[in-house]
């Protein structure tokens, strides 16, 4: 398993108690220490993990996953054309 990694600059929190149950999370930014962090990573995109400690806190973690080539190979959405028919009407 691949060392995790943490983004710096982002955090998550529960939500207040007094919250509605549609807010998930409460999530901080401190903008030049995520900008910082963004600015060193390769990739284009950066997709996170929210998770949950086993404390019950939150923290943000980097999914860096990427597929293999046999997961990456292209999806056929060509319809194979008819087989021919001779029995056919016309």
């Amino acid at each position: 398993m691949a060392e995790m990694k943490f983004p710096d600059g982002i955090m998550a929190k529960k939500p207040h108690v007094n919250a509605p149950d549609f807010v998930k999370a409460k999530v901080s930014i401190k903008r030049d220490d995520l900008i910082t962090w963004l600015k060193m990573q390769p990739d284009e995109w950066i997709n996170l993990d929210l998770k949950e400690s086993q404390k019950g806190g939150y923290y943000f973690s980097v999914d860096d996953w990427k597929p293999t080539s046999a997961n990456n190979a292209p999806v056929q959405n060509e319809i194979p054309p008819p087989e021919e028919d001779d029995n056919l009407p016309f």
